[in-house]
C-alpha cells in the first residue's frame, strides 16, 4: 500500500484548529483553493496544509473530485453539536477516526495498531516503526527524516499538556494529551490506559462498530477486540479488564450480547446501529 508520512507539514494538531477548518469548510466548499487556504484560516500557507491534511486525516472532511472540500457526515454532526470540540468525546471520535487511518496518517496507524511494546525511547519507536512500515511501503525507501517529523509531532500530540504558566495565545498545545493515551517519563514514553472519567461508552461503541463494520461480522472474540489492528483494545490503550467493563456497560444498554461461558468469549452485536447513529445519540443525551 502507498503509506502517507508528514502531511502535516511538522505541525502538531493545535487547539482551536478543528473547529476552525469544519466553520471554514463548512461556509465555502473552495477555501483551499486560493494560497491554501491561509487567508480564510488567518495563518501561514504550510499551517493551513496542515489544518487541512489534519479535517481529512480525522475524517472530518473529504475532497471528491470536482467537489471542492466538505464536510463528512460525522464532521457536520460534530459542528452542529460541539462547534467549538469542547466535548472530549468529539476529540475521541477524531483519534479513533485518525489511529485507524492508515493510508493517510501511516505512523499513527502503525503506533496505535503494530507495535507491541508499551515503554519506549524516541529513537526505540523510530526503529519499530521503520521495522514496521517497510512491509508496508512496498519497496519503497522510507524517508528517515519524515518518519522522524512524524514521531516528533505524534509524541507532542499526545504528551504536551497545557503548564500553570500556559498562554492562550500561543496555542501550540494539542487538545489530544488530555485523552491520556501516553505520558513522559525522563527519555520514555509510556502509553497509558485512559482514565474511565474520559473515555465514555459511547466513544467505546463507536470504536466497537468501526470495528465490526471492517470485519463485515455481527460476532467477534473478546480476544480480537483487544489485540487486532483496528479494535479497541488497540486503538484505546484498554487492557483486558477495562474492555469487558466496557462490554458489559454496553450490553447493560442493549447494544450487544458478551457470551463467556465454555471459554467462548464472543462478542455479538444486538442492535443495528452505524457510526453517524452513535455520534448523534451521544449529543441527543448530553
Amino acid at each position: 500500500m502507498a503509506i502517507k508520512l508528514k502531511g502535516h507539514e511538522t505541525f502538531a494538531l493545535r487547539e482551536g484548529w478543528l473547529n476552525k477548518g469544519l466553520a471554514k469548510v463548512d461556509a465555502n466548499p473552495k477555501v483551499f483553493s486560493e494560497n491554501y487556504g491561509a487567508d480564510a484560516l488567518g495563518v501561514g500557507s504550510n499551517m493551513a496544509k496542515a489544518i487541512r491534511y489534519w479535517l481529512k486525516a480525522g475524517k472530518f472532511m473529504e475532497e471528491p473530485p470536482k467537489e471542492g472540500a466538505k464536510l463528512t457526515d460525522i464532521g457536520q454532526i460534530i459542528f452542529k453539536e460541539d462547534k467549538y470540540l469542547e466535548d472530549i468525546f468529539s476529540l475521541w471520535i477524531f483519534h479513533i477516526n485518525l489511529a485507524g487511518n492508515e493510508k493517510l496518517a501511516t505512523s499513527w496507524y502503525a503506533f496505535f495498531n503494530l507495535i507491541n511494546i508499551d515503554e519506549f525511547s524516541k529513537e526505540d519507536l523510530m526503529n519499530i516503526l521503520l521495522e514496521k512500515l517497510t512491509p508496508l511501503a512496498e519497496k519503497k525507501t522510507i524517508p528517515e527524516r519524515s518518519l522522524r517529523d512524524d514521531i516528533s509531532v505524534l509524541l507532542n500530540m499526545y504528551v504536551k499538556e497545557k503548564q500553570q504558566n500556559y498562554d492562550p495565545e500561543e496555542n501550540k498545545i494539542s487538545p489530544f494529551a488530555q485523552l491520556g493515551l501516553l505520558k513522559k517519563d525522563r527519555n520514555n514514553y509510556i502509553k497509558t490506559q485512559p482514565d474511565k472519567d474520559k473515555l465514555c461508552d459511547d466513544a467505546v461503541l463507536y470504536s466497537l462498530i468501526k470495528f465490526f463494520e471492517k470485519k463485515e461480522v455481527d460476532s467477534i472474540g473478546i480476544d480480537e477486540l483487544l489485540n487486532s489492528p483496528m479494535s479497541p483494545g488497540r486503538i484505546l490503550n484498554l487492557k483486558r479488564m477495562a474492555l469487558n467493563e466496557y462490554l458489559d456497560h454496553l450490553e447493560g444498554q442493549g447494544y450487544l450480547t458478551v457470551n463467556r461461558t465454555a471459554g467462548l468469549d464472543m462478542v455479538y452485536l444486538k442492535k443495528k446501529i452505524g457510526l453517524k447513529e452513535v455520534v448523534s445519540n451521544y449529543y441527543k443525551k448530553h
